[in-house]
């Protein structure tokens, strides 16, 4: 069980417990599986929530808040207060939670894991001496080997010298053992905020052609490649809004099939969008953004003539996929089976790099490998090599000259369905008629099926 709702944990069900058991316990049980980016995303929706308490707060851990909240009870009538008004909040948004309040971090993340509570001043030894040593946030293994030696709480751990400590167990512990008891500090150090990667600009008259849009959008990427270059990082999506005179707005949004500060390359992309746009009585504002940026280090730039090769197919793959869609504009990749319709992969073309395929020795491979197709041969041809004359896509065809076997066996940890009928073997097959396909035969039951067509 990776989370659970207030319903399950009244119960008696609790985290880490395996799924046979929460249903033995509670045959209604509703499982569904877990979201963890949503969580990652909701954890930080929240982070910035509780700024109402305290200017400085951070992420603790997968599923826990840490804030520096000193100076800051007082305004709600005390610690406890503090707490009732978090608890209220949170229980109102439907969120269950546990929290303390105490001198040092260490102790408050051990506490809100233990049962939660506020500690008065000067009773932290007290307050979290009855703990177990794993609530230092410790590794599991150094825990056992502690209960192993009759260091079970805190309390016993804090009892012993260091220098014995650090020499068994290394410096971890000590230093997790002195931040909780306040020896030494360890300091509350909110993530740093993203920059944000947007430029406006305000017209002083509306302006309603393509052409006087496309200029300002100009300017706009100039602005904003030119941060972009300062934090090394490249745009893969960016939105146009241009603000009407009505109040109205237009969004104009390009993605990019790879990361990307070309102001003039940039544009281009956006020209059929613009065009489409509605000006009504004119634009008088425009904003762009890159909302989302990968990093992108310092590299030579080209257009026109001195454009490269990979950036020209880039830009071809942003134009098909903003048209098409990303996901449609796909490459073939290699892949390590000799299984001919698992020999290569499918991926969308922008967010894979293209792979040279592996050396191969053997008979030569088809270019076009289709889904095999049954070939009809004579009835009295029941032979392991090709026909002399057969018939496919309901054309007839005349074996002029034939090149094979190569015999390729089923790969046994795959339960492939067409493959169950065992091995193939496979021909190249020169026709009098021009085409050159690949036909295999099922030694088992002399079928004979095309499933591919050289050049």
């Amino acid at each position: 069980m990776h989370c659970l709702n207030i319903a399950a944990e009244r119960h008696g069900l609790r985290r880490g417990m395996a799924q046979a058991d929460a249903h033995a316990i509670c045959p209604s049980l509703i499982i569904r599986p877990a979201d963890l980016a949503r969580e990652t995303a909701t954890l930080a929706a929240l982070c910035r929530w509780a700024g109402r308490y305290s200017p400085m707060v951070a992420v603790d851990g997968a599923d826990g808040l840490i804030a520096d909240v000193t100076g800051v009870p007082h305004l709600f009538g005390g610690d406890a207060e503090l707490r009732d008004d978090l608890h209220a909040k949170l229980e109102h948004a439907g969120l269950g939670v546990v929290s303390a309040i105490a001198e040092t971090r260490g102790a408050a993340h051990a506490l809100a894991r233990h049962g939660g509570g506020a500690v008065p001043e000067g009773e932290l030894m007290a307050a979290i001496g009855r703990l177990p040593v794993s609530a230092l946030r410790i590794d599991s293994k150094t825990g056992e080997a502690l209960s192993r030696m009759g260091l079970i709480r805190i309390s016993d751990l804090a009892a012993q010298p260091r220098a014995p400590l650090a020499r068994r167990f290394g410096s971890g512990l000590v230093r997790r053992l002195d931040q909780a008891l306040g020896m030494q500090p360890e300091p509350v150090a909110p993530a740093a905020e993203l920059p944000h990667f947007g430029v406006r600009i305000t017209l002083p008259e509306p302006i309603g052609l393509q052409a006087d849009v496309m200029a300002g959008l100009s300017r706009l990427l100039e602005r904003l490649c030119g941060k972009l270059a300062c934090h090394h990082m490249g745009a893969r999506r960016l939105r146009l809004v241009l603000h009407r005179v009505d109040r109205e707005t237009a969004h104009v949004e390009i993605g990019l099939a790879r990361a990307m500060r070309d102001p003039e390359r940039i544009a281009a992309l956006f020209a059929k969008g613009v065009d489409e746009v509605e000006a009504g009585f004119g634009i008088d504002a425009m904003r762009l953004s890159a909302h989302i940026t990968e990093p992108l280090p310092p590299e030579q730039m080209g257009a026109g003539p001195n454009l490269r090769h990979e950036d020209a197919l880039a830009d071809l793959f942003s134009r098909l996929g903003n048209r098409l869609g990303f996901d449609h504009v796909l490459r073939l990749l290699p892949a390590r089976s000799k299984i001919p319709e698992r020999s290569f992969l499918l991926a969308p073309a922008a967010y894979s790099e293209a792979e040279a395929p592996p050396r191969r020795q053997g008979p030569e491979r088809p270019i076009i490998i289709f889904p095999p197709e049954p070939v009809m041969t004579a009835a009295f041809h029941q032979s392991t090599t090709p026909p002399a004359r057969f018939r496919w896509r309901r054309m007839q065809f005349t074996t002029l000259r034939v090149t094979g076997p190569e015999r390729i066996a089923p790969e046994w940890w795959f339960d492939d369905p067409a493959w169950r009928s065992g091995l193939r073997d496979y021909w190249k097959v020169e026709t009098c008629e021009g085409p050159r396909l690949w036909l295999f035969c099922t030694p088992q039951v002399s079928n004979w099926f095309a499933q591919g067509e050289f050049a």
